[in-house]
């Protein structure tokens, strides 16, 4: 994996206010970490930052930041930890990095993505059920997979793929229980029919009646009030 490399800034100043006004001029505040380490705080270029994460690395690009302070420069290899965004600009607002060595292994996350159409969708209206978009990997920086390709083709309906049936390059090894399901072919989802007569005794919908209908009970209902008073008289 080729490493980007970007200039980075000490940052002197701390707080909200500060970390605005950076925002304000282009700049994105960044914290460099390292185990047993104290943590160096910088101010990068939004615009070098946003063309490192459209590298086909993606979030897993491996950046060479030249570090300057006053006339001197340092040099660190990182990887991204941790990126904010803006809530409503999508612009970065802040950024972690890790500090890494080249000569050793690190664990991150590559996504899995599936190849083909699977037999099972195109013959029989199956559907892709994609479990696990992303596994956790350990090797060296430079063997950093992009993503790790997954054939489709040949799988029926009830065909799964686990995570022991990926295949990666030598020196990569996936951390995930080998067990663990990555995607399944699924049957496809039939909605039970519900007879009619069912449908109106579940939802106990009122009787409708009809105009006419209407007329000839009110007229039973004044007929049968005039039958009681006739029935008082007599008695």
């Amino acid at each position: 994996m080729k490493e980007i490399k970007i200039n980075a800034q000490v940052r002197e100043t701390a707080g909200k206010e500060a970390s605005r006004r950076l925002r304000k001029e282009g700049l994105v505040p960044a914290v460099v970490y390292n185990k047993g380490k104290k943590s160096l705080a910088l101010t990068i270029s939004e615009r070098d930052l946003i063309h490192a994460l459209h590298t086909s690395a993606g979030g897993n690009v491996i950046i060479g930041l030249n570090i300057k302070k006053g006339g001197k420069a340092e040099n660190k290899t990182v990887i991204i930890k941790d990126l904010q965004h803006h809530p409503i600009k999508s612009s970065i607002i802040h950024i972690d990095f890790v500090e890494i060595s080249l000569n050793q292994s690190i664990t991150v996350k590559v996504p899995v993505h599936p190849i083909g159409e699977a037999i099972g969708i195109k013959q029989d209206g199956g559907i892709l059920d994609h479990i696990l978009w992303e596994v956790e990997i350990e090797c060296l920086p430079g063997n950093i997979p992009e993503r790790i390709d997954v054939v489709i083709d040949e799988l029926g309906i009830g065909d799964m793929i686990h995570i022991k049936d990926l295949k990666v390059k030598e020196g990569v090894k996936i951390l995930n229980n080998p067990e663990d399901t990555v995607l399944a072919i699924e049957h496809p989802k039939i909605e039970e029919e519900v007879p009619e007569e069912e449908e109106v005794k579940a939802g106990e919908e009122p009787e409708v009646i009809g105009e006419k209908e209407r007329e000839e009970k009110q007229k039973d209902k004044v007929q049968g009030k005039e039958g009681e008073g006739q029935e008082k008289k007599q008695g």
